[in-house]
C-alpha cells in the first residue's frame, strides 16, 4: 500500500467511527461554525493544535506558519486574523509556539536558505530587539528556547497592533490574546503572554475609533 492510501483508508475508519457515534454527526458539521478561538501555530508537523489541546472539529479556527510569524505585510496571515474577528467573531486569539522550533532555529544562524531568509528576516528581528538578554545566555538551547518564547510574545504584540483587532477591542471587548509555548518534550503548554483587550503594548500603535460610528466604518 502506497503512503498516501494509507491516509485514504483511515478517512474511511474516521467516518465510521463518527458516524457510529451520531449519525448526523457529518450534517451538523456542514452547517456551519462558530469557533470561539483562532490559533496561529506553527506548521510543524509534531504540533496539531486540534490534538494537544483536545478540542474538537469546529472549536479552533487555523492558521499555521513557519515558527508562527505574524508579519505586518502578509496578507495571508492578516486575512485570516481580520475574518476571524469580523465575520466570525473569535473571543480569543492563541499564538502557539513550540520548544526546539527549526524555524526559530535557522534565524539564529548565518546559513543562506534562499526565499526563505526574507521569512526568516521576521524572527531575527526578534532576537535583534531582545539581543542583550539572549547572549547573555551561553547554552545554545536555552537561547533557542528563550528566543521561541520571546517571538510568541512579540507576534501576539503585532496583533495588538492590528487595526480590526483595536476596532473589535473598542466596540466589542473582544478578543482576548495569548502566547503559549509547546514543549513536545512533555506535552506541556506553557502561557508566556496574555492581553486583555484594550492593553496595548506603545501608544504610537493605537487607533482612535469615533464613539458615534458604527463597528464596521
Amino acid at each position: 500500500m502506497k503512503a498516501h492510501e494509507k491516509l485514504l483508508l483511515a478517512n474511511k475508519a474516521w467516518v465510521k467511527e463518527k458516524l457510529d457515534l451520531s449519525l448526523d454527526y457529518f450534517d451538523r458539521m456542514a452547517e456551519g461554525q462558530q469557533p470561539e478561538f483562532l490559533w496561529i501555530g506553527c506548521s510543524d508537523s509534531r504540533v496539531p493544535a486540534e490534538e494537544i489541546t483536545g478540542a474538537s472539529p469546529g472549536e479552533l479556527f487555523v492558521h499555521r506558519n513557519i515558527a508562527n510569524v505574524i508579519p505586518h505585510n502578509d496578507l495571508n496571515v492578516l486575512a485570516v486574523v481580520q475574518y476571524a474577528v469580523e465575520v466570525l467573531k473569535v473571543k480569543h486569539i492563541i499564538v502557539c509556539g513550540h520548544y526546539g522550533c527549526g524555524g526559530v532555529q535557522a534565524a539564529m544562524g548565518r546559513q543562506h536558505w534562499g526565499l526563505l531568509n526574507k521569512w526568516l528576516r521576521n524572527i531575527k528581528d526578534v532576537y535583534r530587539l531582545h539581543r542583550g538578554e539572549l547572549d547573555l545566555i551561553s547554552d545554545h538551547n536555552r537561547r533557542l528556547d528563550r528566543l521561541v518564547e520571546l517571538n510568541v510574545m512579540e507576534q501576539v504584540r503585532h496583533l495588538a497592533e492590528m487595526s480590526f483587532i483595536q476596532r473589535a477591542w473598542h466596540y466589542d471587548q473582544r478578543p482576548a490574546l495569548h502566547g503559549w509555548v509547546y514543549s513536545m518534550g512533555t506535552g506541556a503548554i506553557k502561557e508566556v503572554i496574555d492581553l486583555l483587550p484594550g492593553q496595548f503594548v506603545d501608544d504610537i500603535y493605537r487607533y482612535d475609533f469615533d464613539p458615534a460610528a458604527s463597528p464596521t466604518e
